[in-house]
């Protein structure tokens, strides 16, 4: 990705939370961890799919931690903590 494309997805994203954010609703966080014998990306999208099986109305999330698993000196599991962000019913 370009500086200026980097930019604009980092300005997006802002503007995304802002108005997620900005809506007078409440919101709790949670903390959870994601892993996969992949990439990274895999552990973010496994945890988020297992959360919302329990998770109503989750809204964002945060890459709060990333670390890894090594055996023989290759990454066997890519974990990853997220904080994530889910609007509380009636509010």
């Amino acid at each position: 990705m370009t500086e200026a494309g980097s930019a604009l997805y980092i300005a997006s994203f802002s503007d995304l939370r802002r108005t997620v954010m900005s809506d007078h609703h409440t919101y709790k966080k949670v903390e959870i961890v994601g892993s996969s014998t992949t990439t990274i990306e895999d552990a973010i999208n496994n945890a988020l799919a297992e959360a919302s099986k329990s998770l109503d109305l989750m809204e964002w999330f945060e890459v709060t931690e990333t670390r890894g698993h090594i055996e023989n000196g290759k990454v066997a599991h890519f974990q990853v903590t997220l904080k994530v962000g889910f609007r509380i019913t009636n509010s």
